[in-house]
């Protein structure tokens, strides 16, 4: 048999045996269940909590988590756009590139904050240190942003007829700390 073929059919394997103890440990990530992290999440959470002065108990209803999400997007669009088109004055740019145009920096900003991700200029030689920095923060908490977003919706489909949906920052918070930033390393 092929070995392309071999390996192939060995990732789908791997894949498949992963699939069911990190899906276990999502599942439980996101019921509030206790995981052999919570000693070292649970600290840092409710110090982000305290000091942004958000209450995680309080649950959200379906428009709440679509404001929450539309806020936090907003705000991360107007920061992509002042970073991007302002990186001749902005720190990190020995290079000395010039701010980005608003159109492409309109169309680099959305296309990070739905991760697809796609790029109308040149790398490194058109982007500050400060603007790749920005644009990497972007993949990794759209990618939660996204998953906090699904939570909800599949929170919605098991409970058929509620308004307490959990909370979409809490929901977030643990996407980024306890499943991307855990995988990641």
């Amino acid at each position: 048999m092929n070995t392309e073929i071999l390996g192939i059919i060995a990732m789908f394997g791997v894949t498949l045996l992963l699939a069911i103890p990190f899906g276990k440990y999502i599942a439980k990530v996101y019921a509030g269940e206790k995981t052999l992290l919570d000693p070292v999440f649970n600290p840092l959470e409710r110090l982000f909590y305290k000091v942004s002065g958000i209450d995680v108990r309080k649950e959200m209803n379906w428009k709440q988590h679509l404001v929450a999400l539309l806020t936090i997007n907003l705000i991360w669009f107007l920061i992509s756009m002042g970073v991007l088109m302002n990186m001749n004055i902005l720190p990190l740019n020995p290079d000395n590139n010039p701010g980005q145009s608003a159109d492409l920096a309109f169309n680099t900003s959305i296309s990070f904050l739905v991760n697809c991700n796609l790029q109308h200029y040149s790398g490194e030689t058109g982007l500050s240190y400060l603007g790749q920095i920005w644009l990497m923060f972007l993949q990794f908490v759209s990618a939660a942003t996204g998953m906090a977003a699904a939570v909800v919706v599949f929170k919605a489909f098991k409970e058929k007829s509620t308004n307490q949906l959990g909370n979409f920052y809490d929901f977030f918070l643990k996407s980024c700390t306890r499943i991307l930033y855990r995988y990641h390393l």
